[in-house]
This record gives structure tokens, sequence and C-alpha cells, in this order.
């Protein structure tokens, strides 16, 4: 029987790569101008995260004005606790830290109208941003694979291969340290195998 590893080289098939942004002198640059209430700096800033923010956040809830809504909170927060951040620490982790937060405290308050969000949304016959023909079909019952994992594992999963962090960003998003990480990467995805072998066995092939 194939290991947690089939359902890694799976999610890496079916989803799409997200570019990755590296932190340059540019961006330290921003954050310090903007801490000194420089509009311009923090919109540089915004118009780099905000597709990652409100990925991180639709992922979470299932619904895009409310991940729209947690998007925009999330960098209200930022922007008001940005003397507090380590510029010698990555950015990204830290916003998405933020994020994953303000998601996990809306879904929360969603109660039991988030079962019936969840399975409302299951029944659309088309994601938000969906990939290209077979692609888009696999990533979307990727996707609903996901779903059915404990939230903790879903988190994990999505930060790691659907926002292509690495291993470290992941666990600092996560605030865990990166051996949790890596231990909870492996755990889900032996998680995720276990729910594609029983109900996704068109990902298989």
């Amino acid at each position: 029987m194939a290991d947690a590893g089939d359902a890694e080289r799976r999610i890496e098939a079916a989803v799409p790569p997200v570019e990755r942004q590296l932190v340059d002198s540019r961006e330290v640059e921003w954050i310090q101008q903007a801490r000194q209430n420089d509009a311009a700096a923090w919109e540089q800033i915004v118009s780099r995260y905000q597709q990652p923010v409100f990925r991180l956040a639709y992922l979470i809830l299932g619904d895009a004005a409310d991940a729209e809504e947690i998007a925009q909170e999330t960098f209200v927060r930022a922007y008001l606790s940005l003397h507090r951040f380590n510029e010698q620490r990555p950015f990204r982790p830290w916003l998405l830290q933020i994020a994953r937060n303000l998601a996990r405290n809306r879904r929360r308050s969603l109660g039991r109208s988030w079962a019936n969000l969840r399975r409302w949304w299951q029944q659309q016959p088309e994601p938000v941003e969906p990939p290209l023909h077979q692609q888009r079909a696999n990533a979307r019952l990727l996707w609903q694979a996901v779903r059915q994992l404990q939230p903790v594992w879903q988190e994990v999963i999505y930060l790691r291969y659907f926002l292509a962090l690495s291993e470290a960003e992941t666990a600092a998003a996560l605030d865990i340290a990166p051996g949790t990480a890596k231990s909870r990467l492996h755990r889900a995805l032996a998680a995720l195998k276990g729910v594609i072998e029983k109900d996704f066995v068109e990902l298989i092939e």
C-alpha cells in the first residue's frame, strides 16, 4: 500500500504552482516607510500580498465574501501591529498567521451555518479561481478531499501546498516549531491519503 507521499504527489500534480515572492530590500524599505505613515509604501505591501491572504481565508472559510472581509481586516490588523514586527523575520508568514487566526475565529462564529455553507459550496460547478481543464477537476476534487480533514490538518496543507510556503514559513504562519509542522504535515497527508482512497478514487488514477 502506498504511503502518505502519494497524497503529497497528488497535491503537487493537482494544485497549480503559486509564484513565490521573496522578501527583498524593497519590502524592508516599504515596511519602514509604512511605519512612518507612508500610505504609498503600505499599498505596495497590500498589492504584493492581497492574493495569498485572500486565498488562505477563502480556503479556510469557503466563502468569497467572508474571505474578502477577513483579508481587509488582516491588513488593518497588520498595519496597526507593524511597529511590533521584527524585520529580520519573513513578513509573509507573519501576515498569514494574522489571516489564519481571523479566519478561524470567523469559522467558529458561523456555528451550524458553516456545515450548510460547506455543503452548498460542494454542490457548485466551479471554484472561484479554477485551474484549466483536467487540472481544474482534479484540484476541485482534491480541495473537497482536504475539506474532510480536521481543521488543523487542513491549514497545514493549505499553507504548504496551496500557497506554496516553505516548511519554515509554514511553521511560522502556524506559530509552531518546524519539527511540529513537519510532523503535523505528515499526519495530515496520511489522513488525506485515507480520504482519497475511500471517497475520491478518481484522484488515484
